[in-house]
C-alpha cells in the first residue's frame, strides 16, 4: 500500500519519526556482493540531522544495523533487512498538533483518509522515513559502480539564488565542502546566508536540486508506462516536499522550435553520439548513452516558527505556532536522498534490461 518501490530490485520501508526506528527490507540484491555497515553509513551520515547550522538540531547518529541477508560479509540472495534506531525523539513537542492540523502538512489528509494519525513529528509522513531510501540506495550505488555509473547531485538554486551552469562534473569533495551542498563557492556562501536569514525569521526557503548521471549505456529503460524518466519522476515526486520534476531541457525546452530543440546524431569516437543533449540522456523512455540529467523542485519547509491560521479536528478555526526541530531548508540534506532514489531506479532498470535483452542468445533470422 505505497510502502514498496521497485520491480526486480525491490525495497519496502517502515517506521515513524518518533517511533522505535526506521527500517527497510531489500529483495532482489545479487548474491556474493561484499557488504557491511561501513558501505552504508557514509551515505546516512550525509543525510543525518544536526550536521550543520543549516539543519535541524535533532541529534541522531543514525547508525545502521544489518539484521539479515548477509553471511560472512557477503550478500546471500535473500532479503536484506536494515534498521536505524531513533535515539533523540521528543514527542512532547507535538502535543498541540494532536488536535490541530499543521498548514501544508499531511495531518489533515492522513486524519481524513485513515481516521487516525500519529501526530508526533508527523509519524510516517515525516522526512525521517527517507533514512530507508538512503540505506537501500547505498547498496544500489555500490552495485552500479561495477558498471562505472556515476551519480552526481548538488543544490543549484535556493530561493532566488541560482548556481551558474557547471559544464564539468563537480567532485564529491567540492559538493561536500559547503553545508549547502552547492559546488560553486561564491553561490554557496550567498545560499548559506539566505538560509540563515530565513532561520532567524522563523521561516524557510525552497529551491532545486540537479542530478547528473554518467556512464549509463544505451538501452536502460522501457517503452510506454515504464519509461526511464517516468520512473525517475515517480521516485523524485515520492520524496517529501517535492513540487516539480524536469528532465533535459524541461520546461525551458517548450520555448524552442523543433529544429532548435532536436539533438542531431553523429559518429564520434567509434560510437553514435548526439551533438547536443536537450533530451537529457533519454529518448523514447530509454537511455541513449549521453549524460542523464534532471532537476527536482522542493518547496519551502512547511513548518515555520510563526503563528499561522488553521483548524482543529472539530473543524473550528484556530491558530498554531510551529514547534519541534526542523530544517529551514530541506535541500542540503535532500541531496543524498535524491542520489539514493536515482540509484534505486537505475539498478532496477539495469536488472530488467539484462533479464529481457541480455539473458538469452537468440538467433533472429
Amino acid at each position: 500500500m505505497g510502502n514498496s518501490f521497485g520491480s526486480l530490485f525491490r525495497i519496502s520501508s517502515w517506521g515513524e519519526s518518533h517511533g522505535g526506528g526506521i527500517g527497510v527490507v531489500i529483495d532482489g540484491c545479487p548474491p556474493r556482493l561484499e557488504l557491511s555497515e561501513t558501505d552504508i553509513q557514509p551515505f546516512l551520515d550525509r543525510r543525518r540531522p544536526g550536521q550543520s547550522k543549516l539543519t535541524t538540531p535533532r541529534d541522531e547518529a543514525d547508525q545502521v544495523e544489518i539484521l539479515s541477508g548477509t553471511f560472512e560479509g557477503k550478500t546471500i540472495g535473500t532479503p536484506i533487512a536494515l534498521l536505524v534506531r531513533n535515539k533523540d525523539a521528543r514527542p512532547q513537542a507535538y502535543d498541540e498538533m494532536k488536535t490541530k492540523f499543521r498548514p501544508s502538512h499531511a495531518d489533515f489528509t492522513y486524519q481524513n483518509k485513515f481516521g487516525i494519525r500519529n501526530h508526533e513529528g508527523g509519524g510516517r509522513s515525516s522526512a525521517r522515513e527517507t533514512i530507508a531510501r538512503v540505506a537501500a540506495g547505498a547498496i544500489a550505488q555500490k552495485i552500479l559502480t561495477f558498471d562505472q555509473v556515476q551519480i552526481t547531485t548538488y543544490v543549484d538554486r535556493i530561493h532566488d539564488i541560482s548556481c551558474p551552469s557547471i559544464e564539468s562534473i563537480p567532485t564529491l569533495e567540492s559538493i561536500e565542502s559547503s553545508p549547502t551542498r552547492c559546488p560553486h563557492p561564491e553561490t554557496a556562501q550567498k545560499i548559506e546566508t539566505r538560509i540563515l536569514e530565513a532561520k532567524k525569521e522563523g521561516d524557510s526557503v525552497g529551491g532545486t536540486i540537479l542530478c547528473r548521471v554518467n556512464g549509463i549505456p544505451v538501452g536502460w529503460g522501457a517503452p510506454v508506462f515504464d519509461r526511464l524518466e517516468a520512473d525517475l519522476a515517480k521516485a523524485m515526486m515520492s520524496l517529501p516536499a517535492t513540487k516539480g520534476f524536469e528532465v533535459g531541457s524541461g520546461f525551458q525546452g517548450t520555448k524552442l522550435k523543433g529544429s532548435e530543440h532536436n539533438d542531431p546524431f553523429e559518429e564520434r569516437d567509434g560510437r553514435v553520439r548526439t551533438q547536443s543533449n536537450r533530451s537529457g540522456g533519454v529518448q523514447g523512455g530509454i537511455s541513449n548513452g549521453e549524460e542523464l540529467y534532471f532537476r527536482i523542485a522542493f518547496k519551502p519547509t512547511a513548518t515555520v516558527l510563526q503563528v499561522q491560521k488553521t483548524v482543529d479536528e472539530k473543524g473550528e478555526n484556530t491558530e498554531l505556532m510551529g514547534r519541534g526541530r526542523h530544517d529551514p531548508c530541506v535541500l542540503p540534506r535532500a541531496v543524498p536522498i535524491v542520489e539514493a532514489m536515482t540509484a534505486l531506479v537505475l539498478i532496477d532498470h539495469r536488472m530488467r534490461h539484462h533479464a529481457q535483452c541480455e539473458s538469452f542468445q537468440l538467433d533472429i533470422k
